[in-house]
């Protein structure tokens, strides 16, 4: 029985640790695609463009995966779930990614992420006046949420507000010896001057980010398949992209894609960013809920960061390193804190309901009496199951029904 008991034991650590693991994997997935959309919008890609053909290639590399994998299991459309599917589409692949690669396009992949930072404290307060989420401040896990959301922000503007001096890595000692390209300095000058407006496209697509989390988080309870929703999302974002591109862009040529980067930026962002991350990641917020998921963003930045000084030779701060620690610290305070809100849930949800059931003398059930805290700590420890049903003869029965009156 001993190997039974251990596989199990590492069989439920898989388990535990799968969210944790799909997030880290998503954040490496999203720093790519920062890094490669950069390059795709430097060399004069539209990013309306973009956005369709990324959600296009998504629609296509996740439909054949809902059509047959939930087909029997998909559930009848409401109007009400067309509904949120089309507001979760004008969320995220229309709002959120126009405005982000705007901001992504006036500023840099490091500070854009940075500002995306914003999304835990974010869904943290949405998702509270949407009462998704408790805050009890006398509870030592929702101290630890919310200030580790608070630390989490304070970090990212930390590194967004305060650069300090040039920390220089064993890579990038090599790089810098050379000095910036010159088209390189003109073209970072002139992204300068549209700092404050990509800011603001920024902090826009993190407000439609965090919105998408909530929303989506509730669609999923209506719509209990994720594969689907996450295709109808794609499909959806796509035809309203085609609407919002044809509006802002009145050149045909803007349509025109090659076998090169601007390809691999709206194949990569479409298949890795758009179809697979939206569908791990309504997964983990069905299991842990918006906030777990939002709060892994942070580790983002510090990956674009580090990627950023071997691809694209960018300078990594001071200021830098020091709001990537704040961020970290903050980031694990908010999963301490969604750490000791599941164990306090499963917990509740391994409580044993016990009742005495008898029979009176007109052979009558009688009430249900509920045991107390210790006798129910007796049964928990003998019963070893789900429900248990403790049968009392009717003498005992009629005995006890006095004792109680």
């Amino acid at each position: 029985m001993a190997p039974v008991i251990g596989g199990g034991g590492e069989s439920s650590l898989m388990q535990r640790c799968k969210p944790y693991v799909a997030m880290v994997s998503l954040q490496f997935g999203y720093a790519g695609m920062n890094v490669i959309t950069k390059v795709s919008l430097n060399r004069g890609m539209s990013h309306y463009v973009l956005v369709v053909y990324r959600h296009a290639f998504a629609t296509l590399s996740i439909a054949p995966f809902a059509l047959a994998l939930e087909r029997k299991v998909r559930p009848r459309m409401t109007p009400w779930v067309f509904l949120q599917i089309f507001v979760l589409a004008l969320l995220g692949p229309v709002i959120d990614q126009n405005f982000y690669y705007a901001g992504l396009k006036f500023t840099s992949p490091t500070f854009s992420c940075a500002m995306s930072n914003m999304l835990p404290a974010m869904t943290f307060i949405m998702a509270v006046l949407f009462r998704m989420e408790k805050v009890n401040l006398k509870k030592a896990r929702c101290v630890a949420k919310v200030v580790g959301t608070l630390v989490t922000v304070a970090g990212a503007m930390l590194m967004t507000l305060y650069k300090g001096r040039v920390v220089e890595m064993v890579w990038t000692k090599h790089v810098h010896l050379h000095g910036p390209h010159p088209a390189g300095a003109a073209a970072a000058a002139a992204a300068d001057k549209d700092w404050l407006t990509g800011s603001i496209f920024l902090i826009i697509a993190t407000l439609a980010w965090a919105s998408l989390f909530v929303l989506q988080a509730a669609t999923l309870k209506r719509y209990d398949a994720p594969l689907s929703l996450t295709t109808l999302i794609c499909f959806v974002g796509t035809l309203q992209a085609i609407v919002v591109t044809f509006v802002m862009e009145r050149s045909t040529s803007v349509w025109r894609i090659g076998f090169d980067m601007n390809l691999l930026a709206a194949a990569y962002a479409g298949i890795v960013t758009s179809s697979i991350a939206y569908y791990v990641q309504g997964l983990v917020i069905k299991s842990r809920g918006p906030v777990f998921a939002s709060a892994f963003s942070p580790l983002m930045m510090i990956i674009v960061a580090i990627m950023g000084s071997f691809i694209l030779a960018e300078n990594i701060y001071l200021g830098g390193i020091l709001g990537s620690v704040l961020i970290v610290a903050g980031l694990y305070s908010v999963l301490w804190g969604k750490h000791k809100e599941n164990l306090e849930k499963e917990a509740e949800a391994m409580e044993i309901p016990v009742a005495i059931k008898g029979v009176d003398g007109n052979g009558r059930i009688v009430d249900i009496v509920e045991l107390d805290e210790v006798q129910l700590e007796k049964a928990q420890a003998n019963a070893k199951r789900a429900a248990v049903a403790v049968t009392v003869p009717a003498e005992e029965a009629r005995m006890q029904g006095k004792d109680e009156a």
